[in-house]
């Protein structure tokens, strides 16, 4: 129980500052954005950008330019869709060419005052600074706010096509951004955890097939929810069960038909619809402790066409065609360690290039932070082109 209070302790402190407004936002963005386009038939192609700014805390200098950008993407079942991010490039001096990552967030929440874009220019983004360690490195980075979080419609959470096609789509959005400096030789990389393993890790598999023209060198990827049935057992009835109402809303959202509301009981339609305008910390806190069953008049999960559509976020069918540093912690007291480790044993049997870390000491959240400089130095030798260490 001590890992299970520190995890929610910490992320209710570090998510509290994402969920305050920006109130400047809406009109500061709508005096500057600039077209650059419609929506076209390419993925990746940018809708729209207009300048930003990037501080890890409220007033921070970082040395970097940024801009807010609306790109168009695909959704789950390739429709097209737009989507919008943050493009940050260093103001180093650097003339030459520098690599990219793409950088997927943990979960951050549903409403739109949430969106990584939204918090990233006002210093209240809850991954900030893993983001500055990059930039600091030289590197550009584009962070995706995922379907429907920041722009119409709702989040579609936990829905990892969807996830993997944006974490895609903003690499190319920003390779195609003129005022970012980088272009089609530029080398990626793909970085996130939680949330954001899981969207890395889709956009690992995706790769080869939706983007192969990205000069991917490797995905960093840890805390992977990588079977949704899984953790949606192990986290029924616990502190981490709002997680479980925040992504059958988000599936619900991707998916109509599958008519989430019909299955819950007042209570559980007045939880769901307040974490559609709230963000994780008060969304996790409002749905803690709480079962399936205390919400519902039957168990959605339970039904054919609900366990067919999770099963298609399920990652491991695919093996990533770049290198991939994976890492879970053992007392991962969110998305079981057993989840992880089988993802790792299913991308080797494909014959996936795999190096896989065990973190002995911490748990879901202490993850992220303590493991940053490792995931770092990881990316920086396929940059250089350095061997891996594969330990399948």
């Amino acid at each position: 129980m001590r890992f299970r209070r520190t995890a929610l302790a910490v992320v209710a402190a570090m998510a509290m500052s994402a969920w305050i407004p920006s109130a400047a936002t809406a009109a500061t963005e709508n005096e500057t954005e600039t077209a650059t386009g419609t929506v076209s038939a390419r993925p990746g192609d940018l809708v729209s950008s207009a300048p930003s700014a990037f501080h890890p805390l409220p007033g921070q200098p970082t040395n970097t330019k940024a801009w807010k950008v609306r790109y168009r993407s695909t959704t789950a079942d390739g429709a097209p869709n737009v989507v919008s991010g943050t493009v940050i490039v260093p103001q180093d001096g650097r003339t030459g060419p520098r690599p990219l990552v793409t950088y997927a967030v943990g979960t951050v929440g549903m409403g739109d005052s949430c969106a990584p874009s939204e918090n990233l220019p006002y210093g209240t983004s809850m991954e900030a600074n893993l983001i500055q360690q990059l930039t600091l490195r030289g590197w550009a980075v584009v962070v995706t706010d995922y379907e429907g979080l920041g722009t119409p419609g709702v989040h579609t959470y936990t829905v990892g096509p969807s996830a993997g096609h944006a974490v895609l789509d903003a690499a190319r959005a920003a390779l195609r951004l003129p005022a970012a400096g980088l272009g089609p030789d530029t080398p990626v990389g793909i970085m996130g955890y939680s949330q954001g393993g899981q969207a890395s890790s889709w956009a690992a598999e995706l790769h080869g097939s939706y983007a192969p023209e990205l000069k991917v060198k490797g995905t960093a990827t840890g805390g992977v929810p990588a079977d949704l049935m899984k953790v949606a057992d192990f986290n029924n009835g616990s502190f981490g069960s709002g997680l479980i109402f925040m992504a059958a809303a988000g599936q619900d959202a991707a998916f109509p038909e599958l008519r989430l509301d019909s299955y819950l009981n007042p209570a559980g339609k007045a939880l769901v619809a307040g974490m559609k305008e709230h963000c994780v910390a008060v969304d996790a806190i409002a749905g803690s402790f709480k079962r399936i069953s205390d919400l519902t008049v039957r168990n959605p999960l339970e039904q054919p066409d609900w366990r067919a559509r999770l099963d298609q976020s399920r990652l491991g069918r695919t093996a990533p065609a770049a290198p991939v540093y994976q890492y879970h912690a053992l007392a991962d007291e969110l998305i079981p360690y057993g989840v992880g480790s089988r993802l790792r044993s299913e991308w080797c049997a494909k014959g996936a290039n795999v190096e896989f870390d065990t973190i002995w000491l911490g748990e879901h959240v202490s993850g992220v932070i303590t493991h940053s400089p490792a995931v770092g130095n990881w990316l920086a030798d396929r940059f250089a082109g350095r061997p891996t260490h594969a330990n399948c």
